[in-house]
């Protein structure tokens, strides 16, 4: 259906068709306090749309980035696998770049100094551009140079005034997070030194399609992206991107090299060519893989409806593991509350005591899965389901199961051995 209002962030283009729409929902990183709970709670719409001039696939703004990172709850650091991944980024590209003493290297969307502190520890000038003051406040406790201002034209002047143009610029899973896509690029230009490398990081729309990973969309996600268009994005922007590499991070993304397009210093690799012909092979050229995408989802949310249902009515008890943005959109699009998931685990300890937005679920520290043993444990962030299921193996003692949401409902025991072919049809048992 036609909205003549909306335009295409890109190209300007008129946007007609939904990829997906999962419905109202609270801002995904919400966490009530107790005094909370009997309060109205401000829900914003979830609808994508994509591009049919240039297949940009993008949310309708309801929030505007200052509503978004006001006060962000999610801490980079948090996470064990994500800080593996990083380490190992850091010691590689200091290695390709030969990055020393004399380079400058700026991250946007630096979070808590997750990254930059393996380069400040080797003693190469960096610094983090976060918007949430609250998380950047604890990248300043540990000496990590950060200013908490969004990334824009006037934050982009002002480092170039001090002389801080960068010989690399990192932005990891922050290109979905900017609505002016264009302009983000063009300060991207502006801020790279003439030889200097952009990478970036961003989940990969061909995973989210092809493993119906529909809860990574979010109040906070503006865009949802393919090489090929992050291609013409930078292209249009002054930037070539010459090589590419596909990482299991998040579900599936890529990281993109990219350099001024005058810089003849480093030549096109096989890579780009490669990943071209992969998207448009799997179909990501044509609007017909777009527009069967939100079917996809609903069938989805009656699966999971349809199972958990089965699994209450053989009076199973469910709890979740997980408290972050990913939990709280499919929590809400498919309408579990308490009634089906007594409460949710989670490491981070600021959100533990507090409540997931709009589902109202509890969260509480994972000690809490060992004192009230329940049939059932519903790993929320699936991305990482196999260390969920090593850490929480104890859950076999009381022959506790897993379930796993994404990419179809499936059931594992103890051991992370997948068992729903024998009881999915006999209610949990």
């Amino acid at each position: 259906m036609t909205n003549s209002n909306l335009k295409c962030k890109f190209c300007g283009h008129p946007l007609q068709h939904t990829f997906a729409d999962l419905g109202v929902q609270p801002f995904c990183e919400t966490y009530l306090e107790e005094s909370q709970l009997n309060k109205m709670e401000p829900f914003y719409p979830i609808h994508v749309y994509f591009c049919d001039n240039c297949l940009l696939v993008q949310l309708e703004e309801s929030m505007t980035p200052k509503e978004l990172f006001h006060n962000y709850s999610y801490f980079s650091s948090q996470s064990k696998g994500w800080m593996k991944h990083i380490e190992n980024y850091a010691i590689m590209i200091t290695e390709k770049l030969n990055l020393n003493q004399k380079s400058q290297i700026v991250e946007i969307g630096s979070n808590d100094g997750y990254l930059l502190q393996f380069f400040v520890k080797q003693g190469i000038p960096a610094i983090g551009i976060e918007p949430a003051s609250n998380v950047a406040e604890e990248a300043i406790k540990q000496g990590i140079p950060t200013i908490a201002k969004f990334f824009d034209k006037e934050t982009t002047e002002e480092l170039i005034s001090q002389n801080k143009k960068a010989d690399l610029i990192v932005g990891n899973n922050v290109l979905a997070q900017v609505p002016d896509i264009n302009g983000f690029a063009e300060n991207l230009r502006k801020l790279l030194n003439p030889n200097g490398t952009i990478t970036i990081e961003f989940h990969h729309i061909m995973n989210l399609i092809d493993n119906n990973q529909f809860d990574t969309i979010s109040h906070e996600r503006f865009f949802y992206l393919s090489f090929t268009v992050v291609e013409k994005i930078f292209a249009n922007n002054g930037l070539t991107i010459f090589d590419v590499e596909e990482i299991p991070t998040h579900g599936g993304s890529l990281r993109i090299y990219a350099r001024h397009t005058s810089d003849n210093s480093k030549p096109t690799k096989p890579s780009v060519l490669e990943l071209r012909k992969k998207e448009e092979h799997y179909g990501l050229n044509n609007c017909k893989k777009y527009i069967s995408f939100n079917e996809k989802v609903k069938q989805t949310r009656r699966a999971i409806l349809t199972y958990l249902i089965d699994l209450k009515n053989n009076n199973k008890s469910i709890v979740g593991y997980g408290a972050h943005a990913e939990a709280n959109t499919l929590l809400n699009y498919c309408g579990l509350r308490t009634d089906f998931i007594d409460y949710t685990a989670d490491r981070n300890p600021y959100k533990q005591g507090k409540f997931l937005g709009g589902s109202c679920i509890p969260i509480f520290s994972p000690d809490k899965i060992k004192e009230t043993k329940p049939d059932y444990v519903f790993i929320l962030p699936w991305s990482i389901k196999k260390e969920i299921m090593v850490q929480m193996a104890y859950v076999g003692e009381w022959c506790g199961k897993f379930i796993v949401p994404i990419p179809e409902i499936s059931v594992y025991d103890s051991k992370g051995t997948r068992i729903d072919k024998q009881i999915l049809s006999l209610g949990g048992e």
